[in-house]
């Protein structure tokens, strides 16, 4: 629902988941500028970005220098040149002895089958898979499930180097349509098509401008309400997408002929989610930004031919809850909501009396439990999900009453995929851990007393991989302010007298929750390179509701950080590594959270890997979609905001080092030149800032560098090579920077 969130997918399948002495001038023209070196003490040569001290900020009485601005702009000559240069440094790890062998390794343990899970939509069962290494997921669809798989949709076909991705699909009503997303260079930026599900031939219609879109189809299978902006964008752009709009496709028509059918220009802030009911009767909008999203509809059937906007009824005017549709009977609605209801609750709305005092409570908030998910399957059954101590459960309700009707068991995992509806008893989930690629179950509603079935069980392709030679602990240590966060920690079992190396991952933001998922990157560290991996639930993530997440936005955010340093603390002083093992691993705002630590706490780890983060957290509102941020890190315009912001900022905070224990760990910064949801500018003046700070230092012994990937965006889509090429980049820099032993590879 919230694509246009932070979230940073690296590793995911299921469809719902771096000197001669600086040469200080000024050019008042920069297309004369250029790039100069210095040396420092370890002979490493860095890229030097021109300084322009002229560029300084009145920023609520306090004078902020920002010298780099001119690296905000990505079509400039200059920039292309500081990108260059960076490059060209930090390639050279492809020329590590390691690099290859790495590479080789990784390719292999790659290459398995991957099965997405099973839905239905008319009269077909339609799938992704992947055979191993291809690029893009395929869409594949069969009339049962024991027919052979016919290929509906394959990306991999749209462009020779992979980089052109299925975004999103949406199937009409009657499932004789598709109608999907494409991106190009993983930018957010998509056109949609519509395809003939049974030639598997397109339909002329194509729509541009869209980005953050909804797909919904009205339920005459005529045509779809999405999402547009007016101006169209490349993915290599900073500009602030704002005032989003809600319009009518009819299929078959050219998209100048499409429908404006709502707009909120007085929040050109707000994204638009848009859905129609189950029942095909209501348009249900639920704009806003953050978490949080105001609440309207419109009576479809008494509205006519849709020709113009549509008469809105407003239910929830400002987004003070989250509020997202799950089900409805005739008028009365089952909505998900966090208003008043921290874990979640399933509050009915109805539609003719939909005043907040008549709102009634279908299943009440679990006090220590957070509702995930839930959907309405088998006419009158909601089966819903909850995150228990960071793991998944599953259950079966009454759509009606809302009573439990049945637990299903789990193992210690993760639900990454769910399919079901209304109209079908069968129901289909895969369970997925950091040992286990993922188990696919079938159950069917028609037989009560019947266990679910493996429909599914994803092998991997590694000789001598058995997931009970490893150990999963899940334990709870004290943040700095006696806070208790949860922590998995995942090893081999085998002891070693040596410190393991430690690959220490965050995130903390956005209520976005990390729950146990398999990952071939993680694997690798913890089988091929003995590693201990840990994962830490910190707050501002949502792994335990609306309280969790709020303890680590706005004027909270310190305590993310906190959190993080602490996890380190505790592995150390519980001896599973030491501080010059641990490497620190983010992306997005969990890129801002490694960039925030390293400032803070550089003696603390052996390596750090801040990817697509947000750094420059002054800014950040300015460009792409980051002013939906605003609710999550507050707003630099505000003063009570900036002077928060302003203490962890990443690119404000870099400083010199005053001695060898305090230097800046070796850093690799990644980021891609087609992210336009957090802008490539951020690691380009962090990186240039960093160098800076450290070119002449005499304690300064680690090297900073800079990688950004061309024909790439923040995560999603992007093509398994280029995944593949950058994990190779990562982890021979973590063997480099952490002394990791080799000879396995």
């Amino acid at each position: 629902m919230y694509l246009w969130r932070l979230d940073f997918e690296q590793d995911s399948f299921n469809e719902y988941s771096i000197y001669i002495k600086n040469e200080a001038y000024r050019i008042d023209s920069f297309l004369a500028a250029k790039i100069d070196t210095s040396q420092n003490v370890r002979g490493i040569t860095y890229p030097n970005a021109q300084r322009d001290e002229s560029v300084v900020d009145d920023l609520h009485g306090t004078k902020v220098a920002d010298p780099y601005r001119w690296l905000e702009d990505p079509y400039s000559e200059e920039t292309k040149q500081f990108i260059d240069a960076q490059n060209e440094l930090s390639q050279s790890l492809e020329s590590n002895a390691n690099w290859k062998k790495i590479n080789e390794k990784l390719t292999k343990m790659w290459n398995y089958h991957k099965f997405g899970v099973p839905f239905r939509k008319g009269k077909y069962y339609f799938s992704f898979k992947n055979s191993g290494l291809q690029n893009q997921n395929v869409l594949y669809r069969q009339k049962s499930l024991t027919d052979e798989l016919t290929e509906l949709l394959d990306p991999n076909s749209l462009s020779a180097d992979g980089t052109t991705a299925l975004q999103s699909t949406s199937y009409s009503h009657d499932g004789s349509i598709l109608a999907y997303s494409l991106s190009d260079s993983g930018s957010d930026w998509a056109r949609i098509k519509f395809r003939n599900i049974e030639s598997g031939k397109d339909y002329p219609d194509l729509l541009e401008r869209v980005k953050f879109s909804s797909l919904a189809w009205t339920h005459d299978n005529k045509g779809l309400f999405y999402n547009r902006f007016d101006k169209k964008g490349n993915g290599s752009e900073n500009d602030s997408n704002q005032n989003q709009k809600l319009y009518y496709h009819q299929l078959g028509d050219s998209q100048e002929k499409d429908v404006l059918v709502a707009e909120f220009l007085e929040n050109p802030r707000w994204i638009i989610g848009a859905e129609v009911s189950s029942c095909g009767t209501y348009l249900i909008l639920s704009p806003g930004s953050g978490a949080n999203n105001a609440l309207y509809f419109a009576d479809l059937s008494k509205n006519g031919p849709i020709t113009g906007k549509i008469p809105l009824t407003t239910i929830v005017t400002e987004p003070n809850a989250a509020y997202e549709y799950v089900a409805n009977t005739g008028s009365k609605a089952v909505f998900q909501t966090t208003w008043n209801a921290p874990t979640y609750r399933l509050v009915v709305i109805d539609f003719d009396n939909y005043a907040e005092e008549n709102w009634s409570t279908l299943i009440e908030e679990n006090p220590t439990d957070v509702l995930r998910w839930a959907h309405v399957v088998d006419k009158d059954k909601l089966v819903v999900s909850y995150m228990h101590d960071v793991k998944s459960t599953l259950q079966v309700h009454s759509l009606e009453t809302g009573k439990l009707i049945r637990h299903f068991p789990l193992e210690i995992g993760t639900i990454m995929g769910f399919s079901g509806n209304e109209k079908s008893s069968e129901v289909f989930y895969q369970l997925q851990s950091f040992l286990s690629p993922g188990t696919i179950y079938r159950y069917d509603f028609s037989e009560p007393n019947a266990e679910p079935t493996v429909l599914y069980e994803t092998k991997l392709n590694l000789e001598g991989f058995d997931k009970n030679d490893f150990k999963m602990e899940q334990v709870f240590y004290s943040s700095r302010d006696g806070t208790k966060i949860p922590m998995y920690i995942v090893q081999r079992k085998d002891s070693s007298k040596e410190p393991r190396p430690c690959l220490l991952y965050g995130y903390g933001g956005f209520n976005v929750s990390l729950l146990p998922s398999f990952s071939v990157s993680y694997l690798f560290f913890m089988y091929v390179l003995n590693g201990i991996l840990a994962i830490p639930n910190l707050r501002g993530d949502g792994e335990y509701g609306k309280k969790w997440h709020d303890g680590g936005r706005l004027l909270n955010k310190q305590n993310v950080f906190d959190d993080f340093q602490a996890a380190a603390e505790y592995l150390v002083q519980q001896k599973y590594t030491t501080k010059n093992k641990i490497a620190i691993r983010g992306g997005s705002n969990g890129g801002l959270l490694v960039g925030a630590c390293i400032n803070q706490r550089p003696d603390l780890f052996g390596a750090a890997v801040p990817q697509v983060g947000v750094m420059d957290m002054l800014r950040f509102h300015k460009f792409t979609i980051g002013h939906a941020w605003i609710p999550e890190y507050g707003n630099p315009d505000e003063k009570i905001d900036f002077e928060n912001i302003f203490k962890y900022s990443p690119l404000h905070n870099v400083h010199a080092p005053n001695s060898t224990e305090n230097q800046y760990p070796p850093t690799l910064i990644t980021t891609a030149d087609h992210d336009d949801r957090v802008s490539p500018l951020h690691s380009l003046k962090f990186a240039a800032a960093l160098q800076y700070a450290v070119k002449d230092n005499q304690f300064q012994k680690n090297p900073i560098s800079l990688r950004v990937y061309s024909k790439a965006g923040h995560g999603a889509g992007k093509p398994t090579a280029k995944k593949i090429e950058e994990e190779c980049d990562v982890y021979t820099f973590l063997c480099q920077a952490l002394q990791i032993d080799t000879s396995s590879l």
